[in-house]
């Protein structure tokens, strides 16, 4: 199973929560839809013309041994581009107040994330028990 080391993926998170936080501060559309492209780019590249990873990789060194695996972090890339999505919809369409929405939810999962629970590894285990079939009790 190919792996991803965690701090290109705490990376990532860093640049989403500080982009949706500069959103917040300034222009929501321009500032998240910066964030949307830079998220696309990631994800149609594997990752590897992300941004943020870019810069985790000039600037973090060391070689920790806590990897993702690929598979699960592309997941989790699609959510995030899925909720950067909506909320750019929403605030092209006039709806502020679920443009906010849909960001204050993608800054919430990246800052969990960040603290150590990822909200989009539950929504993939669960995703997979569906997929084979399994009752999911909560």
């Amino acid at each position: 199973m190919r792996e991803v080391p965690m701090r290109y993926v705490k990376a990532n998170q860093v640049g989403i929560v500080l982009f949706v936080i500069l959103s917040f501060l300034f222009n929501p559309l321009v500032v998240l839809g910066l964030l949307w492209i830079i998220q696309v780019v990631g994800l149609a590249s594997g990752g590897k013309l992300n941004l943020f990873v870019q810069i985790g990789k000039a600037v973090l060194t060391g070689k920790g041994t806590e990897t993702q695996a690929v598979e699960l972090q592309r997941f989790n890339n699609i959510l995030a581009v899925l909720f950067l999505s909506l909320a750019l919809i929403s605030f092209s369409l006039g709806w502020v107040a679920a443009g906010y929405a849909f960001s204050v939810m993608l800054l919430a999962a990246a800052s969990a994330a960040l603290l150590g629970y990822c909200v989009g590894c539950t929504v993939y285990f669960w995703y997979k028990q569906l997929c084979a079939g399994r009752k999911i009790g909560f």
